[in-house]
Parts: structure tokens; C-alpha cells; sequence
């Protein structure tokens, strides 16, 4: 199998790709291997994404995107594709690029627990409290 490579330089994520054939009917989701093993050092993780061609041509997305793949992980990384389209099965071949993946730098945080936060503008509205769309007239 080849190692995941990026497409151009620059670009954030690498691609994976699956090492079997799949056909992925509408509604349908499959986990493809991609043959691919690692070991990332303490303080990174890598992070398993959609591409973006795939699901504007053909409705695939990830079910748990972006798929979380721990520094202590040794395990093979598969990916776990669906496809939204309502009519099409998609048809994926050994060597078709099927993700992203992107590696980052993490921190760990120290939790505390608290009564009370400091105020901000936005404060606590979330869930579309910016706007940003039209529907609701904001």
C-alpha cells in the first residue's frame, strides 16, 4: 500500500485511501481499512476527514468525522464512510482515496470545577446565535 501522501504542497491533509473494494448503498455505511499503521509521538493526534469531492459528488461523508486517532493507538486505521445520496450506490475501488487525514498538535487541559465563568459578548447563545443565514431573517 502506498503511505499516505499530500496532493500539493501545503495542504493540511493527506490522503488515505481503501485497500478493498466496496459498494455503499444509499443510506448504507462501511468501515474501509486503509492498510495504514502509525505511532505518533505524546502532545499529537491525527484527525480522519471527509474529502470534500466525494461528498459533493456523491454524498459520502464520515459518520464520526473527524474520526480521532489517539498518540497510544497502533491499531490499523479504517475509515467509516457513508453515503447520503438517496438514490445512487456508490462503487469504491482498492487504491480510490477515501479521507484526510490531518495531524495536530494537542494539549491536554487541567480541569477545575467552578461556580461561575467570566462574561463575554457572546456569552452562552450558541447553536446559530451569530446568525450567518438567511432563513430566519437575521
Amino acid at each position: 500500500m502506498p503511505l499516505p501522501a499530500y496532493a500539493r504542497p501545503g495542504d493540511a491533509g493527506c490522503d488515505l485511501v481503501t485497500t478493498v473494494d466496496a459498494e455503499v448503498a444509499p443510506g448504507e455505511r462501511v468501515v474501509l481499512p486503509t492498510g495504514i499503521a502509525m505511532a505518533l509521538p505524546q502532545g499529537y493526534a491525527a484527525f480522519v476527514h471527509p474529502r470534500s469531492g466525494l461528498a459533493a459528488h456523491y454524498g459520502v461523508g464520515l459518520v464520526n468525522a473527524p474520526g480521532t486517532i489517539d498518540a497510544g493507538y497502533r491499531g490499523e486505521i479504517k475509515v467509516i464512510l457513508v453515503n447520503h445520496d438517496p438514490r445512487e450506490t456508490v462503487h469504491l475501488r482498492r487504491l480510490d482515496r477515501v479521507a484526510q487525514l490531518v495531524v495536530q498538535r494537542v494539549e491536554q487541559v487541567a480541569w477545575r470545577e467552578t461556580d461561575a465563568l467570566s462574561d463575554t459578548e457572546r456569552g452562552a447563545g450558541g447553536h446559530g446565535s451569530t446568525g450567518g443565514y438567511s432563513a430566519g431573517g437575521t
